[in-house]
């Protein structure tokens, strides 16, 4: 993959792991970012000095959604590569600020496309989420399976960024690809999270939230994993499919050079079973204050990665167990608990 990449969202928690991936690789990196106070900035700001730290990593503070700074930013930096990554993310937040979904997924999103026109980019990577699968309940979940009924905001947002992707992909030929991602989690992750939660609330005493009574599955994926899925998809950008019919329409593939693929660990996990793993790593007991299930939630995930293996030769396996570990020895070395104070 010769030439510059362009990274959105780089100061998030996939953004950094996957910057930091390609400059150990020797690529130079255009990173992306608005630095918004969803969650703490700190540690957004620790990412992202650990990026600095490559002499092959440039930084912009700017959000996608201003479109004369994105003008200039893929008219200055000409990438041949972008991997879109930045978006206003949670599915509960969006029912308190549904606005913000507006303004960063879809218009911010408008103008990542234009910008990937313009440049005439070699391939788009956006991410989508496993959120798009809403109220489907056919398991695994399926990149061809119809998806038309989303139950949060955050989810019609990505579908929406997937059907946008398809149609500058039909109208301009730009090679892109979308990643509905399951469940990420491992160090440097997301304060919002459940795993981050989690750890927080049984370090400091306090009960933790568990959500429909605790009968949820999540197909949890290691970062690492999500990483090395995007990297191999981007090696390969789509061509359009001669095979595909539009009399029966596979939403995965087009007759333009689009596709689609789940990237999860293809292995759910019960709630209560994460749970009990993540007091094993903290040799603590959670207390547990259970509750109905939330509004835009959906009791479980399970990814079909069968096209992803077919296409490039990957499926994620990191096991939950492990994945969990490495992120506790991150957290007690990040906050400097239990005596970890480097």
């Amino acid at each position: 993959m010769e030439g510059p990449f362009l990274v959105t969202g780089a100061a998030g928690f996939i953004g950094f792991h996957l910057c930091r991936r390609l400059l150990d690789n020797g690529r130079a990196v255009t990173g992306v970012d608005n630095l918004n106070d969803y969650y703490d900035v700190r540690l957004k700001e620790d990412r992202l000095a650990i990026l600095a730290k490559h002499e092959g990593f440039i930084f912009h503070r700017l959000d996608i959604a201003d479109r004369r700074a994105m003008d200039d930013l893929f008219a200055r930096e000409r990438p041949a590569w972008v991997i879109h990554l930045a978006a206003q993310a949670g599915v509960r937040y969006s029912l308190v600020n549904p606005y913000a979904y507006l303004e960063s997924n879809l218009a911010g999103f408008l103008n990542i496309l234009e910008g990937c026109h313009r440049q005439k980019v070699r391939h788009l990577v956006f991410a989508s989420s496993s959120s798009v699968y809403g109220a489907n309940t056919r398991m695994p979940f399926s990149c061809r399976d119809n998806v038309d009924h989303p139950v949060s905001l955050y989810a019609a947002t990505k579908k929406a960024n997937e059907l946008m992707a398809h149609t500058y992909a039909a109208l301009y030929g730009i090679p892109s690809t979308g990643l509905r991602f399951f469940t990420v989690y491992g160090p440097w992750g997301r304060p919002d999270m459940a795993l981050f939660l989690f750890t927080k609330a049984i370090l400091e005493g306090r009960p933790i939230d568990i959500y429909n009574y605790g009968n949820m599955r999540r197909d949890f994926t290691y970062i690492d994993d999500i990483v090395e899925g995007v990297l191999r998809v981007t090696a390969r950008p789509p061509a359009g499919d001669p095979s595909w019919s539009g009399d029966e329409p596979d939403p995965a593939r087009s007759f333009a050079p689009y596709r689609l693929f789940n990237i999860g660990n293809s292995s759910p996990v019960g709630l209560m079973d994460f749970i009990a793993a993540l007091e094993r790593s903290l040799g603590r007991e959670a207390k547990k204050n259970f509750l109905p299930l939330q509004a835009g939630d959906v009791p479980a995930t399970y990814a079909d990665v069968s096209d992803l293996w077919e296409e490039v030769g990957f499926r994620p396996a990191t096991p939950v167990e492990e994945g969990i570990r490495r992120f506790v020895a991150w957290y007690l070395d990040y906050y400097k608990i239990g005596g970890h104070n480097t």
